[in-house]
């Protein structure tokens, strides 16, 4: 008698199929890669990450827990007191090495980045005042 091996399956982002792809675009927003930076500390209220997360709208703050929550990342709970907490699950914690990493690349480099977009964009300008066509701008089109 032979056993049938289990099915392995292979999961790859760059097919279009993958389900795994929704994790990559969730896991990528910069809202979740603060809000995971923030919940590996400590489980915080709603109004706790709101003040610590500068620019986020409470809406999306809402949309982005309740995605991260469907996900299996990070759960919503009750404290003593009966105020509403959110605390990372274990495949939250999980992905608090890797944004942590990209958060310190990302301060470490900014200046890099802004210098570099500064180029950009004066060349790009310098191309646009004299008149070369969309063409010779590698197919950037200048904005409006």
């Amino acid at each position: 008698m032979t056993t049938k091996e289990p099915e392995t399956r292979q999961w790859t982002v760059f097919s279009a199929s993958c389900p795994s792809r929704e994790s990559l675009a969730r896991i990528a927003n910069k809202w979740t890669a603060m809000i995971v930076i923030l919940l590996h500390g400590a489980p915080l209220r709603f109004s706790e990450l709101h003040g610590q997360v500068g620019g986020i709208t409470k809406k999306v703050l809402v949309d982005t827990l309740r995605a991260l929550e469907r996900d299996g990342m990070v759960e919503r709970f009750r404290d003593a007191d009966d105020a509403a907490r959110y605390r990372l699950t274990r495949l939250g914690r999980t992905l608090h090495e890797p944004l942590l990493a990209l958060e310190v690349w990302a301060e470490a480099h900014v200046e890099e980045v802004l210098e570099a977009q500064s180029r950009y964009d004066s060349v790009l300008d310098d191309q646009i005042l004299t008149n070369l066509g969309p063409a010779d701008t590698a197919g950037r089109l200048p904005s409006a």
